[in-house]
């Protein structure tokens, strides 16, 4: 302590207000460092604000020099604005925020500014500023007080400065609020009950406040009356803004409109902090509160991670609902549902057999790596196109699809029933992705088989030559990284999901299926009986074709991208690998039977399936439970349930009862 009481007296020693503004500033900055200290406990800051305030109270010509210092300070900087617009995006626009938060990373400030906002975000940049300044006591905010008080600059028409102060920044934060609610992007999607009649009285009510706050004599009961007029319009302003998300809800997502929804709440949140300031008798808790507040808040706008988050999370519950609305469709919960997922996966099996004989012909044109991934790419789309059109079911396309149907049903799920019934439709779910992969892995087999046999017979010559079948048996074997390319795959299939929600959002938000229908030049030029049934198939079918036109881009362009950067990545799907292996097989004849290297890839397919299926829904499933807020508690509960289920009937995961 006597080393911290050293320093504490250079420091004070270096207190000039008459030095320039950075200088100020600098020093400014020195006194919050000093307080920090090693930052071991908030306690030890506290600890350290009673020294400084000792030290300062034990010089008269101390105390005289800080109120000059504050003198100037006060007049140099804008309070008005850091109280306002602390922690508040300039910005209305998601993208342009995120760039202002990747430059002000990037850049460093400078303490030489008359931007408060500028200078506060130096002087207390982290939350331990925060925790140490909640844990000041009313006795200490009081000695802070009596030390800055300046009667010199501490009355204005009868009121102390700080208080004009603070009005100015409601009247900011006010205007704001009312611009927001007056924008059309909000104002036309408003509840028609609300619509946005709140905004027009806001100001009135607020200049009413003003001049209740400010009268001299003050009317305590006037002034009561006013802030209770302005609170309650501001809490219907807030009502309005709320009433948008249930628009949102019904009529798709868009992250530049939570964004600003956001920027509105917290904009009144703030203004009722100010007020606390404004009303409360004793001051000093109300504006330390607010101080720390300030702190927090400016942590989170300088945060990238915590501007995709809050803004992406809703966006994200609206992408894995309508990804739920689909995954119901490929669980099975009974012997004909079953069998019924077995043909449907036996003729994507089919299909895809066709789908490897096109790539070995895209592969056999030589073209460079870039121009045979786009090939590949589209021929795959094609190929995942015409299986969803046919009605055919592609295995691996099912758990992210199907993981946020699962989660949906834990949002009511407190009872040890309800946990029993989850853990009958996890079982209903594993066994219609056994079904699927083994349809597909059935049928994909012997369909190549056949294929490569009629080329062979048609040619002249085996499908592939005895270097390109080694080869392709030599990648796609378990001794290689096929494991590693396989989960890859898998996070392939989820992102793909995550496209398919993310475009039958926009298209919902924005009301394509009503313009296919009802615009006058797509009417004029399809016809309108026509047009309403092309609205109707795309409304339907739009979140099918964005999920399987981008797997079948990434499958096919991934491993020329990769390469390009030195990588060596690769893709394993377990339907067009167990083609692969076949058309090799046929290729190398009854000879290939006493390979090891065909043995090593056939016992490959399983683990492939098993992580393009478990890697994919993993995700899927843990960005639905985010979306749902499930506990972390009940999260618990589903997977020792789950476990049990396992021990006690594991065939269940399996066949139907």
């Amino acid at each position: 302590m006597a080393a911290a009481s050293l320093d504490l007296q250079g420091l004070l020693a270096r207190l000039d207000p008459t030095a320039d503004v950075a200088q100020r500033h600098i020093w400014l900055i020195d006194v919050f460092d000093w307080l920090r200290g090693d930052r071991a406990s908030p306690q030890a800051a506290v600890g350290r604000v009673s020294l400084l305030l000792g030290a300062i109270e034990a010089r008269p010509e101390l105390r005289e020099r800080l109120r000059a210092w504050w003198r100037a300070f006060t007049q140099a900087v804008d309070l008005t604005a850091l109280l306002a617009d602390y922690g508040f995006a300039p910005r209305t626009a998601f993208v342009s925020e995120l760039t202002e938060r990747l430059r002000r990373k990037i850049l460093p400030g400078t303490p030489e500014t008359t931007d408060a906002s500028d200078l506060f975000r130096i002087v207390l940049p982290g939350a331990f500023d925060a925790g140490w300044i909640a844990l000041l006591d009313d006795a200490q905010l009081a000695r802070i007080g009596a030390l800055l008080a300046d009667t010199a600059l501490d009355d204005i028409d009868g009121a102390p400065r700080w208080r004009h102060t603070v009005m100015d920044a409601v009247t900011y934060c006010s205007s704001q609020v009312v611009a927001a609610g007056f924008s059309p992007e909000l104002r036309l999607r408003m509840s028609a009950a609300s619509e946005s009649r709140a905004f027009h009285a806001l100001m009135s009510d607020l200049d009413a406040l003003r001049e209740q706050m400010f009268r001299a004599p003050r009317d305590e009961d006037a002034l009561q009356a006013a802030f209770v007029a302005f609170r309650d319009r501001l809490d219907a302003c807030r009502a309005s803004a709320s009433s948008v998300y249930t628009h949102l809800e019904d009529n798709g997502i868009s992250v530049g409109l939570v964004f600003r929804l956001r920027q509105l709440r917290e904009r009144v949140l703030r203004i009722r902090e100010l007020l606390d300031c404004l009303i409360s008798p004793a001051p000093a808790p109300s504006v330390a509160r607010l101080v720390g507040r300030l702190v927090l808040a400016g942590g989170e706008r300088n945060s990238i991670r915590a501007l995709i988050a809050s803004n992406s999370s809703m966006l994200a519950a609206k992408v894995t609902e309508r990804s739920a609305e689909t995954g119901e469709h490929y669980i099975t919960r009974d012997r004909g549902s079953y069998l019924q997922m077995v043909r449907k996966a036996a003729g994507g099996g089919a299909l895809t057999a066709v789908t490897v004989l096109l790539k070995f012909g895209i592969y056999s044109l030589a073209l460079s790596a870039f121009w045979s991934g786009l090939w590949s790419g589209l021929m795959y789309a094609a190929s995942f196109v015409a299986i969803q059109l046919l009605h055919l079911t592609l295995a691996t396309k099912q758990p992210a699809m199907t993981a946020p149907a699962m989660a949906a049903r834990l949002r009511d799920i407190k009872t040890d029933a309800a946990v029993a019934d989850f853990v009958d439709e996890v079982a209903n779910l594993v066994r219609s992705q056994v079904a699927a992969v083994l349809g597909n892995v059935g049928l994909v087999v012997p369909a190549m088989l056949a294929l490569a046999l009629l080329v062979q017979f048609a040619l002249g010559r085996p499908l592939l030559d005895a270097a390109h079948a080694a080869a392709t048996l030599q990648s796609l074997s378990l001794l290689g990284p096929t494991a590693l390319f396989a989960a890859l795959t898998g996070v392939l299939l989820f992102a793909a999901s995550i496209v398919a929600g993310w475009t039958e959002n926009a298209f919902v938000l924005h009301r394509l299926d009503s313009a296919m229908r009802y615009n006058p030049r797509i009417g004029a030029l399809l016809g309108a009986a026509r047009a309403r049934r092309w609205a109707t198939f795309m409304r339907t079918h739009i979140s099918g074709f964005a999920s399987n036109i981008s797997l079948g881009l990434m499958l096919g362009l991934l491993p020329a991208f990769a390469g390009f950067f030195g990588l060596g990545l690769d893709v394993r799907h377990v339907t067009l690998s167990a083609g692969q292996i076949a058309a090799a097989a046929a290729s190398m004849g009854m000879a290939g039977l006493q390979q090891p290297a065909l043995w090593w890839a056939v016992a490959a397919i399983p683990v492939i399936g098993a992580l393009n299926v478990s890697v994919s829904f993993y995700f899927a499933f843990r960005l639905a439970l985010r979306a749902h807020s499930v506990s972390l508690g009940d999260r618990a509960r589903i997977r020792s349930a789950i476990w049990a289920r396992w021990r006690s009937r594991p065939i269940s995961f399996f066949l139907p009862a």
